[in-house]
C-alpha cells in the first residue's frame, strides 16, 4: 500500500514537472492552432500591419480579427504599438516562422 502511494506521488510529481517545463511551448502551439492566426503571423513576418489592414485582408469583422490578435498577444507571439489613431501589430516571436517553414518543407510545399 505504501509503495503504491509513493509511486503515485512520484508519477504526479513527474507529470507536474513536465507540465511546468512545456507550458509556454504548449501555449504558443495552441495560439498558432487556427488558420487565421497563422495567416496573421505570416503577414506580420513580412511587415508590421494595422488591425484595419488585417481585417481587410482576412475579410472578417474587426472584432473577430481583434480576438485572434489577442490570442497571439497573450501567447507573446505578437505585440502592438499605437501610432496615431491606429494600432499596429508586429511579430515579436519571429522563430514561429521557422516552425511554419519546417512544416511546409516536410509537406513538400
Amino acid at each position: 500500500m505504501l509503495t503504491s502511494i509513493w509511486l503515485f506521488g512520484k508519477i504526479a510529481n513527474m507529470k507536474e514537472n513536465i507540465i511546468k517545463k512545456h507550458k509556454k511551448e504548449s501555449e504558443i502551439f495552441k495560439a498558432l492552432g487556427h488558420p487565421t492566426r497563422l495567416f496573421i503571423v505570416h503577414q506580420l513576418g513580412k511587415e508590421n500591419t494595422c488591425v484595419c489592414d488585417l481585417t481587410e485582408m482576412i475579410g472578417d469583422d474587426i472584432s473577430t480579427v481583434s480576438k485572434h490578435l489577442s490570442v497571439l498577444k497573450a501567447a507573446k507571439i505578437v505585440e502592438s504599438v499605437k501610432i496615431g489613431n491606429k494600432i499596429v501589430y508586429k511579430l515579436k516571436l519571429k522563430c514561429v516562422l521557422s516552425i511554419a517553414l519546417c512544416i511546409k518543407r516536410d509537406k513538400g510545399e
